[in-house]
């Protein structure tokens, strides 16, 4: 397999941590977000969307979306588990997922802050304040989700993780880059660093990779 990835990527990151939640040899290919190596027409090639992650497979053909890419490893790779084995805990653990992916990550991705920078003029204080409000919105409502909810445990989702875990520790990462305030959060907080004593989580992170995979 091949995963074309970039280490700040959030939706790549989760990739990584799954591959290696699976224990699933890949070889890394970085296409730099900030070069704008994803719009080359070889990658557009590869993947017509321009985005990161995309898994090639051994037989050619090439999955993308992060969450569609972890859902096909779940289910060619069944062990250890990202899902719970019943329907109720399943759904509960994919809508916590598309709380970050789809309600939080897509206001705070690399195009829209460009987009907010290079068309609309704001400074980098006036994006960062964009950013540093709408994480803070979505993390909000995951706090009290995770807080009230007696399925959670050490994890999002009882005490092992899941592919919610996988989604939020990308998401934590790029804000405290963005320096959010985590006090608020300590569910959140808690959940990530339980996910961080996993070599799964801490050896995938952009801090860890030598050569910015």
């Amino acid at each position: 397999m091949i995963l074309y990835g970039y280490g700040l990527s959030s939706a790549s990151y989760r990739v990584r941590i799954a591959l290696a939640m699976k224990n699933v040899p890949y070889t890394p290919i970085t296409k730099n977000l900030r070069t704008g190596e994803h719009r080359s027409s070889e990658f557009l090639g590869i993947n017509l969307q321009g985005f990161v992650p995309a898994l090639s497979l051994d037989d050619g053909a090439v999955l993308t979306q992060s969450v569609a890419i972890m859902e096909y490893l779940e289910e060619m790779y069944p062990d250890p588990p990202l899902l719970p084995a019943e329907p109720l805990a399943r759904a509960r653990v994919r809508a916590l997922t598309q709380a970050i992916t789809s309600d939080i990550h897509p206001l705070n991705n690399l195009r829209v802050l460009r987009y907010l920078e290079e068309k609309l003029g704001l400074d980098k204080e006036a994006r960062d304040s964009w950013y540093r409000h709408w994480v803070s919105v979505g993390f909000e409502a995951l706090e009290r989700w995770l807080s009230r909810d007696a399925a959670t445990g050490r994890f999002c989702h009882g005490n092992s993780p899941t592919l919610a875990d996988i989604c939020l520790v990308p998401q934590v990462s790029n804000a405290r880059r963005f320096a959010v305030d985590m006090s608020a959060y300590p569910r959140i907080v808690a959940i990530d660093a339980a996910c961080k004593e996993l070599p799964a989580f801490s050896t995938t992170a952009p801090e860890a990779l030598r050569d910015g995979r």
